[in-house]
């Protein structure tokens, strides 16, 4: 499952907020590596939420620094779905 977590994310990042294929890499920090603002990050959840079925809230999205943040926390909450 992680590998469609990856798969989902990166391309939610590369069409629609433009992001170079070359910078995701899971240690890849969202803010200063790939350029993400805050209103992206809260776009980037809802399309994940749109995609994957998963709401990441306020507290653990304030956690997340990294992609593998994002990569991990999607993957506990689906796990928690099921």
């Amino acid at each position: 499952m992680m590998n469609k977590i990856i798969e989902i994310v990166n391309q939610v990042l590369e069409e629609e907020f433009e992001i170079d294929a070359d910078l995701l890499k899971p240690e890849s920090l969202l803010y200063e590596d790939i350029g993400l603002d805050s209103l992206d990050a809260v776009d980037l959840i809802v399309m994940v939420d749109k995609q994957l079925g998963v709401r990441i809230d306020e507290e653990q999205a304030r956690s997340i620094r990294t992609l593998e943040d994002v990569y991990n926390t999607i993957d506990e909450l689906l796990k928690e779905k099921q």
